[in-house]
Parts: structure tokens; sequence; C-alpha cells
């Protein structure tokens, strides 16, 4: 990579956002469906990219750039937190911790056994790790898919190409089901922030603020004599991102093997850097807002560069038993998002559960593009929840990487199918009690009748 090729990609893909946005102001069908700029301009960088039509010149790294931004997404998240109580932040974190490890647990888990009983007895030349790819492409996404193609080295060569498959699949899936099911869920009036699509502004359905509707962005604590506010904030959500994997980096030489998520890093440093600046009474001279718009732009770009890397030559290349394992899962995410997302989340049922069906079928980058369109100013707290709860579930997913493919390979592909499947449902069913404790009616008391 040059300075060049990182410059004239961040060029390319602000075009694309741009068009992106004038395609969502002018295009009814893109406002039925509330496309965001962000993502239309991803499918155009896709199509337009050197793997499809070739007319635009994009960079081999550009599939590098989401897990960077992703890391100042987070990096913002402890600046711009509305949380108000520990006890309230707790439980809705317990509730988002068992739903996100409940779908990691039971994608790998539930993937292995459909395709040891199903898959493998239709077409019998699968390996015994097919399964994986559920969990390998949906939740995991095209990283985790490289991973798990490392780890089974040689033994299994054709990973790679199937769980790259399984993630650009993914990411498609988490998109165009993301938004059927929000345009459901506001019609049916079950959306917190948005309303039924019929019934909304103008304003939100092109995406263009009126005169006389506009709204700040932030006050700017800083004289821009002295820096540009703007580069002042992202200066310091940057900076976070940039530690963040230096520490990641430096775990990963310490210990072999080991591969800590740089943008789970940058959520504890951004609260160690926050606590900082509290303490010292340095925060005041920052606006959380203009956190927040920093963070804004990350992400589209975030999503953006992410569907424009995708690899459209490799969805074509396989079929059959890749298909009926990912209909399966599929199938399986529709099941979890009704039958126990929607059942488990106490608050914000539909924008946490987005989010959810978001991620657990394509990326945390997918899973954002879907949660702005049913709550643009993350009202419901969703990600500041998400954060606190990928603290143990991204030690987890470390684990299952790096030893799922050793078990497999060593002939344990059974027992591990029904050990992660079995530990799934007790998650689930743990969570559904405290549910249930925690919404029943408090028993009457008793008052004594004076004689």
């Amino acid at each position: 990579m040059t300075a060049w090729s990182l410059f004239t990609d961040l060029g390319w893909i602000s075009i694309l956002l741009l068009v992106g946005a004038f395609l969502r102001a002018k295009v009814p069908f893109i406002q039925s469906i509330f496309l965001p700029s962000s993502l239309i301009a991803g499918v155009l960088g896709l199509v337009l990219g050197p793997k499809m039509l070739g007319i635009i010149p994009f960079s081999s790294d550009i599939s590098s750039y989401a897990g960077v931004l992703i890391a100042v997404v987070f990096a913002a998240l402890p600046f711009t937190s509305k949380v108000a109580s520990l006890k309230g932040v707790m439980k809705s974190v317990g509730t988002m911790w068992s739903v996100s490890q409940s779908v990691v647990v039971l994608q790998w888990g539930v993937g292995l056994l459909f395709a040891l009983a199903v898959v493998s007895s239709v077409f019998s030349t699968v390996p015994d790790g097919f399964g994986l790819m559920i969990a390998t492409g949906f939740m995991g996404g095209h990283g985790t898919a490289a991973a798990i193609s490392d780890s089974f080295g040689e033994n299994w060569p054709e990973a790679a190409s199937l769980g790259m498959t399984a993630a650009t699949v993914g990411i498609i899936v988490s998109v165009v089901g993301g938004i059927i099911l929000i345009k459901i869920e506001s019609m049916r009036g079950n959306t917190t922030y948005l309303t039924h699509f019929k019934s909304l502004p103008n304003s939100l359905r092109t995406g263009m603020v009126g005169d006389g509707k506009r709204e700040p962005v932030g006050a700017s604590p800083v004289s821009s004599m002295s820096i540009d506010p703007l580069i002042y904030h992202g200066g310091v959500l940057f900076g976070i991102a940039a530690i963040s994997y230096a520490i990641s980096y430096w775990a990963g030489t310490m210990v072999d093997g080991l591969n800590i998520p740089t943008f789970s890093v940058a959520f504890l440093v951004g609260y160690l850097a926050l606590f900082a600046l509290r303490s010292t009474g340095a925060m005041k001279h920052f606006d959380a807002r203009l956190f927040e718009r920093t963070s804004g732009s990350a992400t589209d770009l975030l999503v953006a560069f992410g569907i424009a890397s995708i690899d459209p030559a490799i969805v074509v290349a396989y079929a059959g038993p890749l298909a009926l394992l990912l209909v399966f899962g599929v199938l399986g995410m529709i099941a979890f998002y009704f039958l126990i997302a929607k059942r488990l989340f106490v608050d914000h049922k539909v924008e946490q559960s987005i989010f959810t069906w978001g991620w657990g079928t394509g990326t945390v980058a997918m899973g954002i593009a879907l949660l702005r369109i049913v709550d643009p100013d993350m009202r419901s707290r969703t990600l500041d929840y998400y954060g606190l709860a990928y603290i143990p579930i991204g030690f987890g997913d470390i684990a299952f990487v790096a030893i799922l493919p050793a078990l497999i390979m060593a002939g344990f592909a059974w027992p591990t199918a029904i050990v992660l499947t079995v530990i799934g449902v007790v998650i689930l069913a743990v969570a559904a009690l405290l549910r249930r404790k925690n919404t029943l009616p408090a028993e009457p008391v008793a008052v004594p009748i004076d004689s």
C-alpha cells in the first residue's frame, strides 16, 4: 500500500457516498427500503470496482479498511455513551451477552450438527469441519474465514474459498434480510424511533434536511485558530485506535496464535482515556456530539468499503452442499430473531434484535448499518451494551477459531458439535428464566387492619 493508493481509495468511495446520497434523495424505490448512502456506495463500489466492471481502480487493500474503521467506531463509544445507571447497564448488558453469546455458540455447534447429520448424508464427500462454515461466514466474516483457513492449513485447503464464499453470502443476507425485517417491523409499529414508512417525514425518506429544520452538529470547545475541532476530536479516537492496534499486535507476538480483536481493545482503551480526561478535568474541553460525528463518518466509510471489497467470483464458484448449509443457517437466524432475540431483549426489542441479526448474519459493520436505520441517533444504546458484552465474547471467539479446527482434525467433530449446542441451549434457558423473573409482578403485601 502507498499513500496515494489510500488517498485514491478514499476519494473514490467519497464520490460514491455522494452519489448514494443523491440517489437516496431522488429515487423513490431506494427511499421505500430506507437504504443508507453508505450501503448504496458499497454496492456501487462492488459493481464498478476491479472485481466486476473494472471502472473504478480500487487498490487491493480496501478489504483491510473495515478493520481499522471499526476500531475507531468502538473507541468513540465511551465518549458518546448515554448509559444512566450501573444497574440498568448490567441488566441490559447481561441480556445482550446471553443473546450474542448464544448466537456465536449455536452457529458453531448447530452448524456442525446439521452438516454431520444432514449435509453429509446428501453429499458424502464433505469433510467433518464443513459445518463450521455457517459461523465462519455469518457471524465471523472474512477475517474469521482467513483465520479458520490458517488453522486447518494443508489438512483442508478448500476451507479458505468456502469460508470467503459464506462470508460474502452472509453480508448479502444481512443487508437484504435486515431491510425486509425493518420494513415489516415498522409497518407493524414495533420500532421505537422509526414510525410507519408511509408516515415518515420527507426529510427521513430523502435524507435531506430542509431550511429551518437543520441542527448544529456540535459546539466547538477549541478555537479554529489553534486547531480545527474535527481533527481535535478525531485525533483522540484515531489515537486510541492506533494504540489499541499496537496492544493487540504486541499480545499476538507474546502468545503464539493469540489474536485479540483491535476494536475490543479500543473499547477498553477508550474508557481508560475517558477516565483520565474526567479525572484531570480535561473532558470539559471536548464535545460529545463531535465525537458522535467522527464515529458516524467512520461508520459510513466502514460500511461502504466493506461491501465494495466483496469478491463476487467466489459466490458463484461453489454450490450444492454450501447452498444447503447456508439456507439452513439463514432459516435458523430468522427463527432466532423472532423466537428468541425479540423475546429476551427487555427494552428496544426491535432495535437490539435488528443489530443482532446484522452482525449475526454478516458483520458488526452490517449490524451498525441496519441499526442506524431504525435508530439514527443511537438512542437505544445498543452499541454501548454490545461493546461491553463483547469483552468476554471476544475471548471466546479467539478460542473457537484456534481450538475447533484442531478438535475436528483430531476426530472429535460429533462430541464438539453436541457440547457446543448444549452450551448454547443452556445459556438461552438461563436467560429466559432471568427474563421471566425480572418481569413477574411483585407479590401483594398484606396490610394489617387495625382492630
